[in-house]
């Protein structure tokens, strides 16, 4: 029984296991996704957004190239141009006898001078969380510069996701100033994911952040529930084809001991039969043999008297010989084999697991106490199997003749004080033994139980002297019975 507990214990554990793993796992695989789903959004982001600053360093190219003359003509091209390009609000320019525009000089002029000694386009008044900055292109001939409107600079048309349902957080940062594209889900539990790229443009030099959280709810609960509940089911299902295994096992071992303990039974049957009867066909032949011999010495006219006694003696012979034939046909053999180390505790064990469905009929939970070290005894495996199953089952029907709250089974295992010997003792709560039948309790057709032939203790008994044990009923204090088989230590 503790064998099945611990099975049980432990297939339950890596059942456990094995559902959280599957669990990880599926959790595991849509990080990944979502993860991989974010970094490739986060790429076309940092791309789109790249397209337009580089769109912006061409525009003040081509400007620089046409150089156009500050004329009327030349400042209405120039106001056309934000009709072109909506993140466009407003392009200024400068030539040497015209300042920038007093409101904006100061930032303009530094960002000027830096791009006439970088020969490049510079960033110029960036005010990120207004959500517009400024683009500077000095020449020879004159200056340019691009006022530029971050909303309308977003390509929301091949943006890969919706910003008004979107989890991932998107913004512009540059010097600590920074412009939400879009706010996103912020989570403060769970997962995070970050993207951070400057744009493809050095004269805009302006970071493109991506944060995505992942929250517990957004992990795929129902398919891990699904795969726990497919564990629950496979460990279920497997139980019960143990189960299944283990009582299919234990009906044909049963079914084994019990044809073999109707066969010894039938030999102790046929054994006290014939130690019955032969007494009684010796006497009728011996009677008979007598009268024949008196029968001889009176007148010849006696034949026919002689000859029924013949006849007498004839039968009585047959019948002696029929039951010799008998017992020695169905008479007990002599053990297979001889006895062999094997370990009691072991032994015991077995034999409470094959009960297991009687005692929780019964309502009865054996208790087994036996020392640390496993003791090991010279036994005959299947006899000692029979003596155990014998006793442990008249030790059951005894315990349901008495109230369930009442019956205790305990078994004790327990080496002898010579160190040679290991006792079993098998204690139980019921009845007991009467005084009068306690002094042949081992004699054939002995029983306390209605309905018993009273061959069962008298087996057990044969078979434990057969394999050099012995078997007795111990005195006990109150009610019930004790049993104590007695083998040689190994």
């Amino acid at each position: 029984m503790d064998k099945a507990w611990h099975g049980r214990t432990a297939t339950a554990l890596a059942a456990c296991m094995v559902a959280c793993a599957g669990a990880w796992w599926l959790a595991h695989a849509r990080l990944q996704q979502v993860q991989a789903d974010f970094e490739t959004d986060a790429r076309i982001i940092h791309r789109l957004l790249s397209q337009r600053a580089v769109q912006h360093d061409a525009v003040l190219a081509t400007l620089a190239l046409l150089q156009p003359r500050a004329d009327a003509g030349a400042d209405a091209a120039l106001e056309r141009l934000p009709a072109l390009y909506p993140q466009i609000t407003a392009v200024l320019r400068r030539s040497d006898d015209t300042p920038w525009p007093a409101a904006e000089r100061t930032p303009l002029d530094a960002a000027e001078a830096r791009s006439r000694a970088l020969h490049r386009a510079e960033l110029a008044a960036p005010e990120l969380a207004e959500g517009r900055y400024s683009v500077v292109l000095a020449s020879p001939q004159g200056s340019h510069a691009l006022q530029i409107d971050l909303r309308a600079a977003v390509p929301w048309n091949e943006w890969p996701m919706d910003p008004a349902t979107s989890p991932v957080r998107v913004a512009l940062e540059h010097a600590g100033q920074a412009y939400v594209v879009q706010p996103g889900r912020p989570q403060s539990r769970g997962w995070r994911f970050d993207f951070r790229k400057r744009l493809a443009s050095a004269s805009q030099p302006l970071d493109v952040v991506a944060e995505r959280g992942v929250g517990w709810a957004e992990l795929p609960w129902w398919r891990m529930l699904l795969w726990c509940a497919l564990v629950a089911a496979a460990w279920t299902a497997g139980q019960a084809l143990w189960r299944q295994r283990i009582a299919r096992r234990r009906a044909e071992e049963l079914l084994r001991l019990g044809q073999v303990a109707r066969l010894n039974t039938l030999g102790e049957l046929a054994a006290g039969m014939a130690h019955e009867l032969n007494q009684p066909l010796t006497a009728v032949l011996a009677n008979t043999q007598a009268a024949g011999r008196l029968l001889t010495e009176a007148p010849p006219e006696l034949d026919m008297a002689r000859m029924a006694m013949d006849r007498a003696v004839e039968q009585a012979r047959r019948a002696a010989n029929t039951v010799g034939r008998l017992r020695r046909l169905v008479e007990r053999p002599a053990q297979g084999q001889p006895p062999k180390p094997l370990l009691l505790d072991d032994a015991v064990r077995d034999a409470l697991h094959l009960l297991e469905p009687e005692c929780r009929k019964a309502g009865v939970l054996p208790q087994l106490q036996a020392p640390a070290e496993a003791l090991t005894v010279l036994a005959d495996p299947v006899a000692l199997q029979q003596i155990l199953y014998n006793l442990l089952m008249n030790a059951l029907q005894a315990l349901a003749l008495v109230p369930p709250a009442e019956r205790r089974l305990l078994l004790r295992l327990a080496p002898t004080g010579d160190a040679a010997h290991v006792q079993l003792h098998i204690e139980d709560s019921g009845p007991g033994v009467p005084a009068e039948v306690l002094a042949h309790l081992f004699e054939p057709f002995t029983t306390t139980r209605q309905g018993g032939l009273g061959l069962g203790l008298t087996l057990c008994d044969s078979l434990a002297q057969a394999m050099g044990a012995q078997l007795a009923c111990a005195p006990r204090q109150g009610r019930g019975a004790c049993f104590v088989l007695t083998m040689a230590a190994a």
